[in-house]
């Protein structure tokens, strides 16, 4: 969530941000009225447990009608601090659902609008045009089946539409890909993790994936547990409720695992083959450090990102994602588009967020400097979402 200072001292900032996300503005007003309305539920609760301690040692020292008269009035006090107890805990409760309506400031150096007015950074590689070379390029669909590597159809057949197999070379490619991934990134000095895919709502909610990205999390009601659509979100709360030490920091981990999506809102795009798919695996990096260390971070999740592309000779581009297109917890996002040339087209392959101390504050994750704690920032970016690679290969 964001600093609730910020949104104190500077609430024109926060309304600005809120309004270059296309998101509600009106909300900083009313996290800002619930504020007010919980420190003044406080200061009574205070207020009149101030009052019930000293009537406490006054009734321990009187005698007679005198003390069946305090006691009385400390009965009666006793019901008023438990209203006011329990009128501060609705109070909190609606501050911090309010406080986590807003999403994070973007950053003044994203490019304001929606999913269509990014900024290309850097274009890498030169597309090579088939067509000059005399014959018209196959699509993964077609050249997965002509291997024996990609079967939809029998994904469809026993999970449904946007489910798949992959067979053969095709498996091979999966285990070869995340290999070199995850070996790169020990090489780097990330910690390898395989982490839980099964996660509890806090996890969900600290990471920022039960707002405005609920409809695409697949919920198991009977158990309340939620599938993650990226170990983002088990490798964030892995410290959660915890205080890393300063020199610890950075922490660098890779972990690996199946993601689930619902691609709610997508009827009808990418329906052919395994672009758009409500189970694939992914290699993620992420990362927690010091607050003025996370812009340097950034770039060096990028670079990562690239070193890898660049070890596939796939031609792609470096976009700066604008302000409408962002998640609630990212303040910047660089993607990585691969050329496909059977699309005519660049499609994302990977992403690195910054997404400063707004996850670790509501995860409750901080550190300990050398005069008080603070909350660190996290990071994350892919290193290899399997298939949308194996697409661009």
């Amino acid at each position: 969530m964001i600093d609730l200072k910020v949104l104190r001292d500077n609430p024109d900032a926060v309304r600005a941000s809120q309004k270059a996300r296309g998101e509600d503005v009106a909300i900083v007003d009313k996290a800002l009225a619930a504020e007010e309305t919980r420190r003044s539920a406080i200061a009574e609760f205070e207020k009149l447990r101030a009052e019930q301690n000293a009537l406490s040692k006054s009734v321990g020292s009187a005698k007679g009608d005198e003390k069946a008269t305090l006691l009385a009035n400390a009965k009666e006090l006793a019901n008023q601090v438990k209203a006011a107890d329990a009128k501060k805990s609705e109070a909190e409760l609606l501050a911090h659902n309010e406080l986590l309506g807003i999403s994070n400031l973007v950053d003044n150096r994203a490019p304001i609008g929606g999913e269509a007015d990014f900024v290309v950074l850097e274009e890498i590689g030169s597309p090579r045009d088939f067509s000059k070379e005399g014959f018209a390029a196959k699509d993964h669909v077609e050249l997965g089946k002509l291997l024996g590597a990609i079967d939809t159809e029998r994904g469809a057949k026993v999970s449904g539409s946007r489910f798949y197999y992959l067979t053969g070379v095709g498996a091979l490619l999966e285990f070869a890909l995340v290999n070199y991934a995850i070996s790169s990134a020990v090489k780097a000095g990330f910690i390898p993790v395989i982490p839980p895919v099964l996660v509890k709502p806090a996890a969900m909610e600290g990471t920022g994936f039960l707002g405005q990205a609920a409809e695409n999390v697949f919920h198991l009601e009977a158990d309340d547990f939620y599938l993650v659509g990226t170990s983002e979100v088990p490798l964030a709360a892995y410290h959660m409720d915890e205080i890393l030490e300063e020199k610890s920091l950075p922490l660098r981990y890779a972990g690996y695992s199946s993601c689930f999506r619902r691609e709610a809102g997508t009827y009808g795009k990418d329906t052919r083959g395994i672009i758009r798919v409500h189970q694939f695996d992914k290699v993620e990096m992420f990362t927690f450090c010091k607050p003025e260390d996370a812009d340097a971070e950034h770039q060096r999740l990028l670079q990562w990102e690239k070193d890898f592309l660049n070890a596939m000779e796939i031609p792609y581009r470096v976009i700066d994602v604008a302000t409408g297109d962002l998640g609630s917890s990212a303040i910047r996002k660089f993607d990585c588009e691969a050329w496909i040339p059977t699309q005519d087209a660049y499609r994302e392959v990977t992403s690195t967020s910054n997404c400063t101390e707004f996850q670790a504050r509501r995860l409750n994750i901080r550190f300990k400097g050398e005069s008080a704690t603070q909350a660190v920032a996290t990071l994350n970016g892919t290193l290899v979402a399997i298939p949308r690679m194996i697409v661009a290969i």
